[in-house]
């Protein structure tokens, strides 16, 4: 590989490494919910499986992005990725809301069925199946409910992954 080609591969690079790490960030996110979920007893509801689905879909998105080689194929996982997020904003919105304004239903006697009809609650019925109530108001983890905090993740998702391709392909 000659000197021009990596420092043509260089922003790529920083991309596909940017991917790897949200990848995990979101996996991670997936496991403190089931912590809370399984250890500490917090029931999962419909928009909060919601939200793990997103996350999910952004963690796959970002590795096989990260995989890839082409800038097309990269941009295009990239792309997914963002779609992921702006559907995790949509649920964790909703969730958001649905907290401040308790006597909003979730939609759980319509959301539950759907929700629970996913393939994955099938396979991971502890990791995909509702089990709780939108409304239920947990303890708050640094000042902000779960709602809250997958609200801001998506939000910087959405946000930071266009921005790092335009920062990195304008350079590049």
């Amino acid at each position: 590989m000659t000197v021009a080609t990596r420092e043509t591969n260089l922003p790529l690079n920083r991309e596909r490494r940017f991917l790897v790490l949200l990848g995990v960030i979101c996996l991670a996110l997936i496991g403190g919910a089931l912590y809370m979920q399984i250890v500490l007893g917090e029931a999962p509801c419909p928009l909060c499986i919601l939200q793990r689905y997103a996350l999910l879909f952004i963690a796959l998105f970002a590795f096989i992005g990260a995989a890839m080689r082409g800038r097309k194929s990269l941009t295009f996982f990239e792309v997914l990725v963002v779609l992921s997020a702006v559907a995790g904003i949509a649920a964790a919105g909703h969730h958001v809301y649905t907290l401040a304004n308790p006597s909003v239903s979730c939609g759980i006697d319509t959301l539950q069925p759907i929700v629970d009809g996913l393939p994955l609650a099938d396979l991971m019925p502890t990791v995909f199946q509702v089990q709780g109530f939108c409304s239920t108001p947990y303890p708050p983890v640094l000042g902000l409910s779960l709602a809250q905090w997958a609200l801001v993740a998506f939000v910087l998702t959405a946000i930071l992954v266009p921005l790092g391709i335009y920062r990195n392909r304008r350079r590049g």
